[in-house]
């Protein structure tokens, strides 16, 4: 699967990898309200699913890294490798993961590519290659445009790391396919909208579209939401 068709946050989150299920993410309440008062649909889906849940990374390389990780897998898959990888690497910095060789690596779960992957981005951080202090200071498209300069982050990457990370308040990504399928069975479209239509149907939900994404990945994954057509 291409890093612009990942199954998204509503399938592989790595948000929250281990301990109790998080609380509802209240910052979110004030922009799914005015949205709600746009959109029918969105305040349907809201009062049916209510607020998601709490997800955040800490900004940097350790929530770049878990992004990077978690590409392409399943939730449970990804909370596995992770914590133990957060275990075998207190604290997740980029000079303690240089310190691991590829075999073990490996072991902890990581492919050869995001071993590679990994590596790359940990040197680039010592090297100076990436600032993370310089990225939060850019506006979001200059952002995700740095981000992917990075070997093994795509827009999807970086506009997570926007999402979760820097907390940014209007990233769409609508190449993610969670949210695809959901606003096709939000919205109860014959088909999966195409990236020009995600991007169409986004543009009345700014300066909001983070929390409508929000909104979407709660919605994909909530029990007894009809799948598209039904």
């Amino acid at each position: 699967m291409r890093e612009s068709s990942k199954r998204g946050l509503g399938g592989s989150s790595t948000a929250t990898m281990s301990g109790p299920l998080p609380s509802p993410d209240t910052a979110l309440a004030a922009p799914l309200r005015a949205l709600a008062r746009r959109d029918a649909d969105i305040r349907a889906a809201y009062r049916r699913c209510g607020l998601p849940a709490i997800r955040c990374h800490d900004p940097g390389f350790a929530g770049l890294l878990r992004i990077i990780v978690a590409q392409q897998l399943s939730a449970a898959s990804a909370r596995a490798i992770i914590g133990r990888l957060e275990s075998a690497l207190p604290p997740l910095v980029p000079e303690s993961f240089l310190d691991l060789d590829e075999a073990a690596l490996r072991r902890i779960g990581l492919s050869r590519q995001k071993v590679r992957y990994g590596r790359a981005l940990a040197e680039d951080v010592m090297a100076g290659r990436i600032d993370f202090a310089a990225v939060a200071a850019l506006d979001d498209e200059a952002a995700i445009e740095r981000l992917s300069q990075v070997s093994g982050v795509g827009r999807w990457s970086a506009e997570v790391y926007l999402l979760f990370a820097l907390r940014r308040p209007d990233i769409w990504p609508a190449d993610d396919l969670a949210v695809r399928v959901a606003l096709q069975r939000l919205k109860r479209l014959p088909e999966r909208p195409s990236r020009d239509e995600m991007m169409a149907l986004g543009e009345g939900w700014r300066p909001y579209r983070s929390a409508a994404a929000r909104l979407l990945w709660h919605f994909y994954s909530h029990p007894g939401v009809p799948s598209a057509g039904t």
